[in-house]
């Protein structure tokens, strides 16, 4: 590549809640990166393992690391903002200390962001996905014979998509500073931050996909995506105001359409799930967004009396299968 003075600075926001079981190999895959001009800024969540003793060390070994420690636990988004905005990165990776990113990585989205022009706001990719030991356990996209991305993975002016259906793998992305300045960042109310980010973040900026592997993206008992539908989880509140907030961007028939299956889908695994607070709020929004149809009045009343048919959606994954 280029000298480092000529290229984008790059800042890697690592954030660290109870990682210390894999902290080292996330960060020595940020260490190992390609792209030379990077600014690594680990942010600990007030973790209760021995993860701050591990980034001690590291500090010590590399003194280009930047480490702040939020001092109490605030949860990803308030813990990412600060790590933000104490950067200067041109791009911003926002990287969970359980991952582990591919050496190329950061070279092949800069080159895909300065290819794409000012437009795009994000770049995302494909991810190996791994369990607790580091073991292979799928791919986020599907591929031919050939090796081609044949799932779902849209270039462009994607807010309608990213309305109607989860298709991106979220520690694969690269960000644009200015699309975090005009959003304010992440919003600290919300107990995750992705589908929030999408949704306003893809109302004004293009998103581009890079066919390629750069991250390996490791799923276990403690990730976020395995906490979703658990009794008392804050999640599916934090979708329900996403949602609401979708609901005031769309604009035309087909980003109405998406937003209108969003809500459908919402509404049914809340119910099933016995988030019956949340699933009124879901049903509420379709009301008024798009109306209720004999299904949905159903389900209305259903979940008004709370009767319990999450053995539904137990028996549709088992078949799914």
């Amino acid at each position: 590549m280029a000298d480092t003075a000529a290229l984008p600075l790059v800042s890697i926001i690592c954030l660290c809640y109870n990682h210390a079981r894999f902290l080292s190999e996330a960060l020595d895959s940020v260490l190992a990166q390609t792209y030379p001009n990077l600014e690594i800024i680990i942010v600990d969540d007030c973790s209760t393992d021995n993860s701050v003793e591990i980034i001690q060390q590291y500090l010590q070994k590399y003194p280009q690391l930047t480490f702040i420690s939020t001092g109490t636990n605030l949860g990803n988004t308030r813990a990412f903002n600060i790590g933000w905005r104490a950067s200067r990165g041109e791009y911003i990776i926002d990287f969970a200390t359980d991952d582990v990113l591919l050496s190329g990585r950061v070279e092949k989205q800069v080159q895909a962001f300065q290819q794409q022009g000012k437009s795009v706001g994000v770049v995302y990719s494909d991810a190996e996905y791994i369990d607790d030991e580091g073991n292979h356990t799928g791919f986020h996209c599907t591929r031919n014979d050939q090796g081609k991305v044949t799932s779902f993975a849209p270039s462009g002016d994607i807010f309608h998509h990213l309305l109607g259906r989860y298709f991106i793998c979220p520690p694969t992305m690269m960000m644009r500073r200015s699309v975090l300045e005009d959003l304010g960042g992440y919003d600290e109310t919300l107990a995750y931050e992705d589908f929030d980010f999408w949704v306003r973040s893809s109302r004004t900026y293009k998103y581009f996909f890079l066919p390629v592997i750069t991250t390996k993206r490791r799923v276990h008992a403690r990730s976020l995506s395995q906490q979703w539908y658990k009794p008392g989880s804050s999640l599916v509140a934090s979708t329900v105001k996403v949602c609401e907030k979708a609901v005031q961007l769309v604009r035309t028939q087909e980003e109405k359409n998406a937003l209108t299956k969003r809500l459908q889908y919402e509404a049914r695994h809340a119910y099933l799930t016995g988030h019956h607070e949340q699933a009124a709020q879901f049903l509420d929004l379709l009301r008024r967004h798009a109306g209720l149809g004999p299904v949905y009045q159903t389900i209305h009343l259903l979940n008004k009396l709370k009767v319990d048919l999450s053995f539904l959606r137990s028996f549709y994954y088992k078949i799914r299968r």
